[in-house]
């Protein structure tokens, strides 16, 4: 079909620039405050529009107006930010965002339902991006800002969880949409990503000890029969045992929400304040345990180690440090009787 531009009006939605790439003058979006949407049209010989492509901002514009394309033809490029140093520097900092749990900057926005895309109109500056349950009918709705990416087109089908724009994204949404399990396999799979481009081997095992460490505690959403409280957060296995307890004697269960810690965060609310205190905010960890009347059972390895125990590991777990070799003689039998030793036959 023949190409035409819909709302691309010269220093208003679009200048000439130099591309960086090609060294040649060319059309470039820019951002706007007018409800304007630069557009490429696709129209056939009737006028009748075939196809019509929304050009985000900072994207540059290969094709002329009134040009003819066929399908496959590149109408516009957006140019991809300047690789930064990709060597171990510029990777580490990225782990250490995984493992703190940090909301990443310019983070990428996730479907919360499985549905259809459709793109709405603009509102104060932003893009609408509808998602439409055909089966349920539930719509959610995402404003997107005009210098954003968008991955998804029109009609496609996204999965709950899926990525529709460019950008890094917050491990709090995911755990949030999708639960701890796809959880854990996001920040496995981000940390290897890291080491990979190194070329660096790591098996997952190791990972997959911090990420558990990191979802660990879980937060009271419904006491139920049980002491816990609303809103507390509170170790899994504690959560797990108690509500074993209340439900043996007929109780109501409490219920709760997986919580994510950052590696931080997550050593200093140990149960033992020895550890904790071993790590960081000592005074603060020692004054609040010792304002509780806190008892540290030294289940864990730092604890013993920092004490001058024997550590729960080996032959110093609980359950070796009781063997003991005990003697094992042979059960006695019949008595056994002698056989008289063979004479010498004389000749």
């Amino acid at each position: 079909g023949k190409v035409e531009f819909r709302d691309m009006i010269a220093g208003v939605t679009i200048k000439r620039d130099v591309d960086e790439a090609t060294g040649l003058m060319g059309t470039v979006i820019i951002e706007h405050k007018e409800d304007l949407h630069p557009q490429i049209v696709i129209v056939a010989d009737k006028k009748e529009v075939v196809a019509s492509y929304s050009i985000p901002a900072g994207a540059h514009v290969i094709v002329e107006e009134g040009q003819k394309v066929r399908a496959g033809a590149l109408l516009a490029k957006t140019p991809r930010k300047v690789a930064k140093t990709k060597d171990i520097t510029g990777g580490l900092p990225r782990v250490a965002e995984l493992f703190e749990a940090r909301r990443p900057k310019d983070a990428a926005e996730i479907a919360k339902i499985d549905g259809i895309v459709e793109m709405g109109g603009t509102v104060r500056g932003k893009r609408r991006l509808i998602l439409k349950d055909p089966e349920t009918g539930s719509e959610e709705e995402h404003l997107i800002p005009l210098t954003k990416h968008i991955i998804v087109f029109k009609g496609d089908l996204v999965k709950k969880g899926q990525q529709m724009t460019e950008g890094p994204v917050v491990p709090h949404e995911i755990l949030e949409v999708c639960g701890p399990q796809d959880l854990q396999e996001h920040l496995v799979n981000e940390v290897q990503e890291v080491y990979r481009l190194q070329g660096v081997e790591i098996n997952d095992k190791h990972i997959e000890i911090i990420v558990r460490q990191m979802l660990r505690k879980v937060k009271i959403t419904d006491p139920g029969d049980t002491s816990l409280l609303w809103g507390d957060q509170v170790d899994r296995l504690n959560f797990e045992a108690e509500n074993e307890r209340v439900v043996e004697q007929g109780g109501k269960p409490a219920e709760a929400t997986p919580v994510l810690l950052g590696i931080t965060k997550a050593s200093l609310e140990t149960d033992s304040f020895i550890s904790a205190a071993s790590f960081q905010d000592t005074t603060r960890v020692l004054t609040e345990a010792a304002t509780l009347g806190r008892v540290d059972r030294l289940r864990g390895f730092k604890e013993n180690v920092i004490m001058g125990h024997l550590i729960p590991a080996g032959t110093g777990f609980p359950a070796h440090r009781e063997i003991k070799l005990v003697e094992k003689g042979e059960p006695i039998g019949a008595a056994v009787v002698e056989e008289p030793e063979a004479q010498p036959a004389v000749g």
